[in-house]
């Protein structure tokens, strides 16, 4: 599908340039969420179609990344899904993490400090200088949530394989706009409410398998089960063999929404997606006089900056004075003159 056509199906309010916190459904998947809603309401509808959402949203997430689909496991939160191998760090490990890192790829590492493991923190543009032979895995956001910028993810794989480190990427804020291969990394966790424009609740792993025989699913329910419909009751333990044995139980209405999302956007294809985002980021940075970027992302500083967003109808994020902004397949030229004419007012 052209991402002319795509643009459609979406009918924001103008003035969302807040994608980094949420992104806006597009009709499929707001109608598949509405249709599901009323069938619960009366009981209509059969929970299987629900679940089986899960599983298409599996596949098409699988493709947006490059990896096979037996490689990912589905859950609710990226920290949820990073547990599991933060666990199985040996006592007296190094783990090498942004010092402006999203906490949710964070306090995983953090919370096991008390088994002895260390970690240590430094600027995004060392981390691969960093990178050493103490070091056991490295953990960074492909694109940061701060400010947007985007990772030397390959340099960061090509300094932790040289030291035979592992490597655990966030790409929250970069899985739905941004092509990469999740299959360079160990394990690459994203939550879905943002740029893959599904509902809060869904999350992904791309989980190696060698990194797969390290771990113990320890959330392990009916869902992880090799058949997940005959694993409802009584051992014995019967997981499946693939990522699917760190699934947890989806959240049914979720991923009916996130799966005509994901879908849309494997059929639109991220190349264009990237492209239309990037150039609406960079026409907002020549508007403010700043240099272009290669993110979908910016962060700048201007005066007054949330109020003068907020009597326009602008709706970004501001935090300590910086205007963050994040452009994405709903957003208009329109959109991002609005907000500079709001800003230089």
């Amino acid at each position: 599908m052209e991402l002319e056509q795509a643009q459609k199906l979406w009918q924001p309010e103008p003035g969302w340039l807040n994608t980094a916190t949420y992104g806006l459904p597009p009709e499929p998947a707001w109608a598949a969420l509405q249709e599901a809603l009323a069938g619960w309401r009366v009981g209509r509808m059969s929970w299987e179609g629900w679940s089986e959402a899960a599983g298409r949203a599996r596949v098409a997430f699988a493709g947006l990344v490059g990896v096979a689909p037996a490689d990912v496991a589905v859950g609710s939160t990226s920290s949820q899904l990073l547990a599991p191998v933060a666990a199985a760090l040996p006592p007296g490990a190094t783990v090498v993490v942004p010092e402006v890192e999203f906490t949710s790829n964070l306090f995983p590492w953090l919370v096991q400090q008390e088994r002895g493991v260390r970690v240590r923190t430094v600027p995004l543009a060392g981390l691969v200088d960093a990178i050493d032979a103490g070091t056991d895995l490295v953990a960074f956001s492909l694109v940061q949530s701060a400010d947007g910028a985007v990772a030397p993810y390959e340099k960061i794989v090509a300094a932790a394989r040289a030291h035979d480190a592992l490597v655990a990427v966030d790409a929250t804020q970069a899985a739905g706009w941004l092509p990469f291969d999740a299959g360079l990394a160990d394990a690459v966790v994203v939550s879905g409410y943002k740029w893959l424009m599904g509902p809060r609740g869904t999350a992904f792993a791309y989980l190696a398998p060698a990194l797969r025989d390290r771990l113990r699913p320890d959330a392990a329910c009916w869902y992880a089960g090799a058949d997940p419909y005959a694993s409802y009751y009584g051992p014995p333990l019967r997981l499946a063999d693939d990522a699917r044995r760190f699934d947890t139980s989806p959240a049914w209405f979720s991923y009916v929404g996130a799966a005509p999302a994901l879908e849309l956007l494997a059929e639109i294809g991220l190349p264009a997606v990237r492209d239309h985002d990037v150039a609406l980021a960079n026409r907002f940075l020549a508007g403010l006089g700043r240099p272009p970027g290669d993110s979908a992302i910016v962060s700048v500083e201007v005066p007054a900056a949330q109020e003068k967003l907020a009597r326009a109808g602008v709706r970004a994020a501001v935090r300590a004075g910086r205007v963050r902004a994040a452009f994405h397949l709903y957003t208009t030229e329109q959109d991002v003159d609005l907000a500079l004419d709001a800003l230089a007012g």
